[in-house]
């Protein structure tokens, strides 16, 4: 079941789904103005707006901080248990601009004991800018610490 999030910048309330937690707690995302819209069990959807501050060299959106966006879907389609990411690669297919909406959606693909493999769609309108594969891993306790 897909829940849209009645708050864009994630909900900080006692009945928090785990992905709604854990974006309220994400300073990186949202100080970006990065918005949480939807989430599921293995799904998720944010949108960002390309700022001037996000912009290279080369007039387009810096790919870094559409890895950003990527990475912070694929984290936020959780089922629960601390899971955190594995490794990650990014196609960047299109050039992103100031003042562009992007929009990404985190599908799951596949989970496999404490693993799982997730793939994000970078979309400004109905253009692909970008595609992401994200491999996650279930960590043992709630601190890195505990799953070595």
């Amino acid at each position: 079941m897909v829940k849209k999030v009645t708050q864009a910048t994630g909900a900080t309330s006692a009945g928090a789904t785990p992905a709604e937690a854990m974006f309220a707690a994400d300073e990186a995302s949202r100080a970006l103005g990065i918005e949480l819209l939807e989430q599921g069990e293995g799904t998720a959807v944010l949108r960002m707006a390309v700022t001037p501050a996000m912009v290279n060299g080369h007039g387009i959106a810096h790919g870094g901080y559409l890895f950003l966006l990527a990475d912070s879907a694929f984290a936020c389609n959780s089922h629960g248990p601390v899971t955190v990411a594995a490794g990650a690669d990014i196609d960047f297919v299109a050039p992103a601009y100031e003042g562009d909406v992007l929009v990404a959606t985190a599908r799951e693909r596949t989970r496999f004991g404490r693993s799982g493999i997730y793939d994000v769609s970078v979309l400004r309108g109905d253009e692909v800018v970008a595609e992401f594969r994200g491999r996650s891993r279930s960590i043992r306790g709630t601190t890195t610490k505990e799953s070595r």
